[in-house]
């Protein structure tokens, strides 16, 4: 019989989180599939050890390269998964459910929460979020984004109960090189939309810091909820001053 789910996702310099990953997923995909980026040998053994079918395949964006690890899936239903998350018993319990169902959706919308520097976020709107992960597959696709990529389904959809964890950032050094390398899509995605860097772009810094430590009370989750509101706005800066070239 052909696989009823299929676990996808992509990988580049994730072979810390990758076997966690998907030893969260096993009890419930019945095909995992693993999209390495460039020669990153490591991979390939974590995810062979792991069950998983592993091909490589050059990065040219996120969109593109998450379509390439759908399109080898073979299961009724997709579950989009990121190295660095991993799926809880409950929710395990609830995918396991629902896609063997009557009556089920055609994609459900999962909680994804944040671990972020080692603590759990609860506020700031990274402590909770909604993201639509679990589709049936000939009704699936993702946008083809270079960056900030989703999931499309066609048809209904729904919400399930239990978290995605998702283990972000065990370095400040690694939340930096990673606004580096998605500020540099997001320009490039602006500039080619025709957008111009302004001075009043400076003013998403205050206004992003306000939003998530106030409006949002991440002021409630410590140091952790104000180093995140940070780099967060030092984000929503730093895609716009991209945009900025010096005259030669």
């Amino acid at each position: 019989m052909p696989p009823l789910l299929s676990a996808v996702l992509i990988v580049h310099n994730e072979e810390a989180h990758l076997a966690a990953c998907l030893t969260s997923i096993r009890e419930i995909a019945d095909e995992m599939i693993v999209r390495a980026v460039g020669p990153t040998a490591a991979t390939v053994p974590i995810g062979k050890q792991s069950g998983a079918r592993v091909a490589m395949r050059a990065f040219d964006d996120f969109g593109r390269q998450k379509q390439a690890a759908l399109d080898m899936a073979t299961g009724a239903w997709i579950l989009s998964i990121d190295a660095d998350e991993g799926v809880t018993p409950a929710l395990a319990r609830e995918i396991a459910e629902v896609i063997r169902g009557p009556h089920a959706a055609d994609g459900y919308w999962l909680r994804r929460t944040m671990v972020y520097l080692g603590r759990r976020l609860r506020f700031g709107g990274a402590g909770s979020e909604w993201i639509l992960r679990l589709a049936r597959r000939e009704r699936a696709r993702f946008a083809p984004l270079p960056v900030h990529e989703h999931l499309i389904v066609d048809g209904r959809t729904g919400r399930l109960s239990g978290a995605l964890d998702h283990i972000k950032y065990g370095s400040l050094r690694e939340h930096v090189d990673t606004i580096n390398r998605y500020t540099e899509l997001a320009a490039g995605r602006k500039r080619d939309a025709g957008r111009h860097f302004s001075m009043t772009h400076v003013l998403r810094i205050p206004w992003e810091m306000f939003s998530r430590l106030i409006l949002r009370l991440g002021i409630l989750d410590g140091r952790a909820g104000v180093i995140h509101a940070a780099m967060a706005s030092f984000y929503a800066f730093v895609q716009y001053a991209k945009l900025w070239r010096e005259p030669e």
